[in-house]
C-alpha cells in the first residue's frame, strides 16, 4: 500500500511494479486529463491525481534503495513526466517536483532519512528551495521562520524542504540550509491565483519558530555541487544545478506534446472539411503548422534529453552544467514559440474558455516564466564556462 501524506489516500500501484515509470505515466495522464478542467477550476491538484502520481512511483523515484526507493535515472523520469504532461501540464508538474524534492531530501543525514522514509519510499515531498527563511542555531537544530511562496500541491504533502540563512553557533558567517519539516507543522496560507497552471495548488507555507533538529538539515552548497549525499547512487551526485532545468521543462514538453496532438485530429478535420485526409495534408495553413511545431517539439525533446544523459552518465563538469541549463532554458522557448503557434492556428473557434487548447496555452506560458527557464541567467553562465574554457 502507498500514502499521499497529509492528504491520506492510499491505494495500490497503478501497473506491475516491474512495468517501467513512464509505461506507469500513461495511467496519470489519463487521470490528470479527467480531473484537468476541475483542477483548473478549484486551484489545486484533485485526490485521484495525487494518488495516481505516488501510486505510479514518481515520488519513489529518487529515493535511496536502501529505503525500497527506486534510485532512478535522469531520462526514465523525463520519458514519464512528459508522457503525464500529455494529460495535464500541472499534473506532470507535481509529478516531476515530487521526485525532485525526494533526490533533494537523499542529502538528508541517515537519521533523517531514516525518519521520513520510516514508511516507505512512497512519501509525496515538496519544497521550496530559494533561502528566504531564517534558522536560529538552538541546542539540537535550529529554530526556523519564514514564507515561501508557490509550493505546489501543498496541500497533499506529508513532508516540506525548505530553504533558510543561519550562522553557526559561534556566530559565524551567513550560510544556505535545507531543512525538511512535517507538513503538520505548518500554516498554508491560500494564495495561488495564477493565469496558468493552476491545478498545482502552488500556495504559501508559513513556519513560525518551528525547531528542526539536526537529522532534518543539509547544507544547501554541498546540494548544489553534488557532494553532500550519503548516497552512493549517480542519481544523488550530480549537481542541483545540473538538472535543475529538467524538473521544470519535462512538463511543458509533454503539455506541448498533448496540445499538438489534439490540434491535430482538430485541425485535420477542419482542413479536409470532413476528413479527407488527402486534402487536409494538402491544405497550406495545417501542413506549415503541423511540419513546424512538430520539428520544433522534436527539437527540444532531443536537447532536454541530451541533459538528461549527461547527468545520468556523471559527466557533469562546469561546462556541460552551464551547457544544461542552456539546453534547458532554449527548449523552454521553442516549446512556447510551438504552443502559441498551435493556439493561433486554432482560430477564435478554437479559444474556448477552459477549452484544452487555451488551458494548455495558459499552462505553457506560464510555466515557461520560471526562473530556472529563462535565458538571460542561464547564457551568461554558458558564456563564462565558455570563455574560462576557449578550447573545450
Amino acid at each position: 500500500m502507498t500514502r499521499t501524506g497529509a492528504a491520506g489516500p492510499t491505494g495500490s500501484r497503478l501497473a506491475d511494479g516491474r512495468a517501467g515509470l513512464a509505461v506507469r505515466a500513461v495511467d496519470v495522464a489519463r487521470i490528470a486529463a479527467e480531473h484537468a478542467e476541475t483542477m483548473d477550476r478549484d486551484r489545486r491538484p484533485h485526490p485521484d491525481v495525487v494518488r495516481a502520481v505516488v501510486d505510479a512511483g514518481f515520488a519513489r523515484h529518487f529515493v535511496p534503495a536502501r529505503w525500497g526507493g527506486d534510485a532512478g535515472t535522469f531520462a526514465g523520469l523525463v520519458d514519464a513526466v512528459t508522457t503525464a504532461g500529455t494529460g495535464c501540464a500541472a499534473a506532470a508538474w507535481v509529478a516531476s517536483l515530487s521526485a525532485f524534492v525526494s533526490r533533494m531530501a537523499a542529502h538528508l543525514p541517515e537519521d533523517g532519512q531514516r525518519e521520513v522514509w520510516a514508511d516507505g519510499p512512497d512519501v509525496l515531498f515538496v519544497g521550496a528551495l530559494m533561502p528566504v527563511g531564517r534558522a536560529e542555531p538552538v541546542p539540537g537544530g535550529w529554530r526556523l521562520t519564514g514564507t515561501w511562496s508557490f509550493i505546489s500541491a501543498v496541500d497533499f504533502a506529508r513532508w516540506v524542504l525548505v530553504c533558510a540563512t543561519t550562522r553557526t553557533a559561534d556566530g559565524g558567517a551567513p550560510h544556505a540550509r535545507y531543512f525538511a519539516v512535517p507538513r503538520s507543522a505548518c500554516a498554508v496560507l491560500d494564495t495561488w491565483f495564477s493565469v496558468g497552471m493552476r491545478g498545482t495548488g502552488s500556495n504559501t507555507l508559513v513556519l513560525d519558530g518551528v525547531f528542526v533538529p539536526a537529522r532534518m538539515s543539509f547544507d544547501r552548497d554541498r546540494a548544489m555541487d553534488g557532494t553532500g549525499a550519503v548516497s552512493p547512487a549517480r542519481c544523488h551526485r550530480v549537481p542541483l544545478k545540473a538538472v535543475n532545468g529538467l524538473s521544470f521543462v519535462a512538463p511543458v514538453l509533454g503539455a506541448a506534446r498533448g496540445m499538438l496532438a489534439e490540434w491535430t485530429g482538430w485541425g485535420a478535420a477542419r482542413a479536409a472539411g470532413g476528413g479527407d485526409v488527402t486534402k487536409a495534408a494538402l491544405d497550406a495553413g495545417f501542413r506549415d503548422v503541423l511540419a513546424r511545431t512538430a520539428g520544433e517539439l522534436d527539437a527540444a525533446e532531443l536537447l532536454v534529453h541530451r541533459v538528461a544523459a549527461t547527468a545520468d552518465e556523471g559527466a557533469v563538469t562546469g561546462l556541460l552544467t552551464a551547457r544544461g541549463a542552456r539546453d534547458c532554458a532554449l527548449a523552454s522557448e521553442m516549446l512556447l514559440t510551438a504552443v502559441n503557434r498551435v493556439f493561433r492556428a486554432t482560430g477564435t473557434s478554437g479559444q474556448t474558455a477552459g477549452g484544452p487548447f487555451e488551458r494548455a496555452w495558459r499552462d505553457v506560458n506560464s510555466a515557461t516564466s520560471h526562473l530556472v527557464l529563462r535565458m538571460d541567467p542561464a547564457a551568461a553562465a554558458y558564456a563564462e564556462q565558455v570563455l574560462s574554457h576557449p578550447h573545450s
